[in-house]
């Protein structure tokens, strides 16, 4: 019988792929191949004619450059702890397989923003430097960059209690909180344009987007779970309080953020609506990791569900035509 664990698993087991263990890890790989997506085979065009004509208010300009802002670097980070921090102590190859396919979603997210920097005109500095002078932004992307330094300290481990409970504040940090609830008020408000068959280009992107990340949070949460579950005698009170007092943290900072991008309101959005939004997927988030919820609040945009289930259409919703070769297809010199 394998001796496979998520975390502290021996040297050899890191590299036993077969036989499956986590089959959850290896659906949830198989679903992100599914997704597969390039931002290039998404048209701009009424994008680019919109964002130059005298379509959009300077509100909703706003909207649109806080979230390009926001995003661009955070998928940025989200990667950089896959990558330097996450893979090196996640043993089991199965997970780090899904790892490895995460990694390459959020290089094509960051792709994505500078395509949309790239097709709008945008000063590519300002966008992806805005967390330096927005306060909104800076403050969610700080609260998660710590999360990633106490995981590079060369003396970090998981094979104590403490390493554990570390390692698990990171997953909650990036998966629950970081995918899970600061990504969303942003889709929300995109999402709301492409709704309305305004900012189509960037909306499709944003969907795309949003079904990766359902994917990454479903996964994140079940490598919680899953750890908790081999590791129960890390799963303190003391660990369950600082979880949600970071997950009540999180809802402030992500609160703040929309009143940034919506101080007068658009679309019929405005920050009261947010508010409700942002603490009633906290509640959910909360749930899912086996901690209480806080907040009992309503879900404003139930619509929100609808697109994240909404399945991909051939062809991009008809407005490319994309061709796949298989190996057999192609010539070898």
């Amino acid at each position: 019988m394998t001796r496979k664990r998520l975390i502290n698993a021996d040297i050899v087991e890191v590299n036993q792929l077969f036989p499956l263990k986590y089959h959850w890890a290896w659906e949830h790989y198989l679903n992100g191949n599914r997704n597969h997506w390039q931002p290039q085979e998404v048209p701009m065009g009424r994008d680019v004619a919109t964002w130059k004509g005298n379509e959009l208010t300077e509100d909703e300009r706003r909207v649109i450059l806080r979230n390009l802002g926001f995003f661009s670097t955070a998928e940025s980070l989200v990667a950089n702890n896959i990558v330097l921090a996450i893979f090196r102590h996640v043993t089991n190859p199965e997970c780090r397989q899904y790892l490895l396919r995460q990694a390459f979603e959020e290089a094509i997210h960051t792709h994505c923003f500078h395509y949309i920097v790239e097709s709008l005109g945008l000063d590519g500095e300002e966008i992806f430097n805005m967390h330096q002078r927005v306060n909104s932004i800076a403050g969610k992307d700080e609260f998660d960059m710590g999360l990633t330094a106490a995981l590079m300290d060369p003396a970090f481990t998981t094979e104590t209690p403490e390493g554990i409970a570390v390692f698990l504040e990171n997953l909650v940090g990036f998966y629950v909180i970081m995918e899970g609830i600061f990504f969303y008020s942003g889709f929300a408000m995109i999402l709301s344009f492409h709704r309305q068959n305004r900012m189509t280009g960037i909306g499709q992107q944003f969907q795309y987007i949003l079904r990766d990340e359902s994917t990454h949070l479903n996964f994140g949460i079940d490598l919680i779970n899953g750890i908790v579950a081999e590791n129960p005698e890390v799963w303190t009170p003391a660990l369950r309080e600082r979880l949600s007092a970071k997950i009540a943290r999180a809802v402030e900072l992500e609160i703040a953020y929309a009143e940034d991008c919506l101080p007068r309101g658009i679309l019929g959005l405005n920050a009261d609506l947010f508010r409700d939004y942002v603490r009633h997927i906290a509640d959910r988030r909360l749930e899912r990791i086996g901690l209480a919820p806080r907040y009992g609040a309503p879900n404003p945009f139930p619509w929100m569900s609808e697109v994240i289930d909404l399945k991909k259409e051939k062809n991009f919703f008809e407005t490319t035509v994309t061709e796949y070769q298989s190996a057999s297809a192609l010539l070898w010199d």
